[in-house]
């Protein structure tokens, strides 16, 4: 039996190493050790929101991660228009439309092998993610994570989909 068990730990180990669980992945892009991931928003979708810095209103934009392991921007929504806002002509098949929370771009389909973004000092940039946060193609404030509570201001953040082991989600930040 104490043999058996000795020939098991190493296959044991090797299989907790294997990188077979699908994240989203947030780090620093300077230093990849600094890092945070979430599984649900692997599965179901994230939201990245900041507060524009002209207009002043919350932008919510809507990602999900394809069957390849990019990132699709899929929505838009924002209360105002500002420099960065895109417009609806720009993305042929995409759709404009008025709430009440303000507009819409949705059907953008754009996809990207990795984000890059920097933490900002006054954008409150955060993520929300899982089903709660995509439900209905409206934003909910439930499961929000800003990021200055993970990351110093101005810090470079690279967000993609990766491949992580059982120990690496283990000894890795969660949200």
């Amino acid at each position: 039996m104490k043999k058996k068990l000795i020939l098991a730990l190493p296959v044991l180990l090797l299989a907790l190493n294997l990188p077979f669980v699908r994240v989203l992945s947030i780090s620093n892009r300077k230093n990849f050790s600094e890092r945070i991931y979430s599984l649900e928003a692997a599965k179901t979708g994230f939201v990245i929101s900041y507060t524009h810095s002209v207009n002043k209103g919350r932008v919510h934009d809507f990602y999900r991660a394809t069957d390849s392991g990019m990132l699709e921007l899929f929505m838009t929504e924002f209360v105002s228009y500002g420099a960065g806002i895109p417009e609806a002509q720009e993305t042929p098949g995409s759709k404009f439309s008025v709430t009440d929370k303000g507009y819409v771009i949705s059907d953008l389909h754009r996809t990207l092998p990795s984000l890059l973004m920097a933490v900002g000092v006054v954008a409150e940039h955060s993520v929300s993610v899982g089903k709660e946060a995509l439900d209905g193609m409206s934003f909910t404030e439930s499961n929000e994570f800003f990021l200055k509570n993970f990351f110093k201001p101005q810090t470079s953040l690279v967000f993609e989909i990766k491949r992580m082991s059982v120990l690496g989600l283990l000894m890795t930040k969660k949200i």
